[in-house]
């Protein structure tokens, strides 16, 4: 990111007429574009994925916490347990966009605004250039960027062949790529948390943001994925959450 001035906005809130048209919409918003953007991306049912994506799903939803949701299952591969877990963070951030995509509120921020104070992420082109765009745009490209990767089976294979598919996640060109995704995806979380946090409040859906953030963060520090330069902008939020993961580990091992 690079330094820059961020403007303070004063209409990151709904009043109670827009938050009431902009409810009725939510279930237009959530269902998949016509390009696929936000479609959630599914695991193919018997792949190498699906069963690492079943681990996550049985212990949460057998009430475990998120600590042990993060935990390598035994035995298991740590690069496709962070391949699967791409691929279900792009979908939770993918589906909190799609409730604010259509919102005409978005047109409103011009190059370089909208981003954590202090900061803005610029998005690079194809030709290594650095643009700036409103942060609404970085987002979308950054799904979208997001999404292209992952459905490139070369590079996220989703078939029986469990040998292959561990080959390519275990590459260092694997590796990089996942790093990107995260950095990305942590990005999406940064802008929507400086300037659409008070929208999905009075959406109702800030308990499922937090719980989302929450479960990325717990994960990105489990496996040390972020660089501690890209979480400064967040620092006043992401502090408390490594705070808890550390005490529920240390209870955790405490414990057994």
């Amino acid at each position: 990111y690079i330094q820059c001035e961020n403007k303070a906005r004063n209409d990151n809130r709904l009043s109670s007429s827009r938050a009431s048209t902009f409810l009725i919409s939510i279930m237009s918003h959530l269902a998949p574009t016509s390009s696929g953007t936000f479609q959630p991306l599914k695991h193919r049912s018997g792949t190498l994925r699906d069963r690492l994506h079943g681990y996550t799903k049985q212990t949460l939803g057998a009430g475990g916490s998120i600590n042990d949701a993060v935990a390598l299952p035994p035995g298991e591969s740590c690069a496709g347990w962070v391949a699967v877990h791409a691929i279900d963070f792009y979908n939770n951030a993918s589906t909190i966009w799609a409730v604010l995509a259509n919102d005409p509120f978005l047109s409103t921020f011009g190059p370089g605004e909208g981003y954590p104070s202090g900061v803005e992420y610029r998005w690079s082109e194809a030709n290594g250039n650095a643009v700036s765009v409103p942060a609404p745009t970085y987002i979308e490209k950054a799904l979208l960027w997001i999404a292209d990767q992952i459905n490139d089976e070369a590079k996220f294979p989703d078939d029986d062949d469990e040998e292959e598919a561990l080959r390519v996640f275990q590459t260092p060109a694997f590796a990089a790529l996942c790093g990107q995704i995260f950095r990305r995806l942590f990005r999406v979380y940064g802008i929507i948390y400086s300037s659409f946090f008070g929208t999905l409040e009075a959406l109702g859906m800030a308990p499922h943001l937090n719980t989302c953030f929450k479960h990325f963060m717990f994960f990105c520090t489990e496996f040390g994925l972020l660089p501690e330069r890209e979480i400064e902008p967040l620092e006043v939020l992401v502090k408390p959450i490594r705070r808890q993961y550390m005490i529920n580990k240390s209870e955790s091992k405490a414990n057994k």
